[in-house]
């Protein structure tokens, strides 16, 4: 990733917004203990540990399935599936069905203390939904948001982008989890070099008995070639500065804090 500090907006810009730390984490910990960092930020948020803080990473390759996925009777056979085309299972907590994501995709997990965390759950999906089609779009990605037809873990605040012979494909999927005090959006914005994920992910659901469309599996440079995932994370963060200032913190301090 780009190492670059993102631009810090003017003070009267932010006024009224706390300030949100800027983690980039530079290293997986691991599949299993990426997807357990974010709820343990969750946590910390909820008890007053971290303030508002936004942490980017690129994943190992990851199969984050959902919990009514882990009900299936061909749960079992997905995982073992996944496990061979050299993907992680795992059974998240927050979204729906299964998701694909490996090191071509951007993972952002922001937290934030709230005390009335539940009130604005709609809302942040509509919110962060037009956040990230923003970016793609400065990106040259003609990007929208709303579920598309087949798509992998269907959701009505996915992102699509669609090709110029009309085929449509997911770009970012995301997901909530509110708790009394705090709330965690984790999104999944994938870049670059879809094949590999429509292989698991066709897999998988074929294991799970459930339809989709493979072909709306896709990635944001099939849509803008050369895009590349430290351009989508710079147009990412200038969409966060343009309302808010961004404090760059160390990961290994985030850590601690936990």
């Amino acid at each position: 990733m780009s190492m670059e500090a993102p631009a810090v907006v003017p003070a009267a810009a932010a006024a009224g917004r706390p300030a949100l730390s800027l983690v980039r984490q530079e290293r997986s910990l691991g599949a299993e203990a990426d997807l357990a960092f974010a709820l343990e930020m969750l946590d910390a948020a909820r008890a007053g540990r971290i303030g508002p803080t936004l942490r980017i990473y690129r994943p190992v390759p990851t199969v984050a399935l959902g919990q009514r996925d882990a009900r299936l009777p061909g749960f079992a056979a997905a995982a073992a599936a996944c496990r061979d085309l050299g993907f992680e299972p795992l059974v998240r907590r927050a979204g729906g069905r299964a998701a694909a994501y490996h090191q071509g995709c951007l993972v952002v997990d922001h937290v934030e203390p709230d005390d009335d965390a539940v009130a604005g759950s709609r809302h942040r999906f509509t919110g962060f939904g037009d956040l990230f089609a923003d970016a793609l779009r400065r990106c040259g990605v003609p990007a929208a948001v709303g579920e598309i037809p087949g798509e992998y873990c269907p959701g009505e605040h996915s992102v699509h982008g669609t090709a110029l012979d009309r085929r449509q494909v997911k770009l970012v999927g995301t997901a909530q989890r509110v708790v009394a005090g705090a709330w965690l959006f984790s999104s999944v914005i994938v870049v670059q070099d879809a094949a590999p994920l429509r292989t698991v992910l066709s897999a998988a659901y074929d294991a799970l008995g459930l339809a989709w469309r493979p072909d709306t599996a896709g990635a944001a440079e099939d849509l803008a070639p050369g895009l590349d995932v430290d351009g989508v994370e710079a147009e990412l963060l200038n969409g966060y500065a343009a309302s808010r200032e961004l404090v760059p913190a160390d990961f290994s301090g985030l850590a601690a804090s936990l």
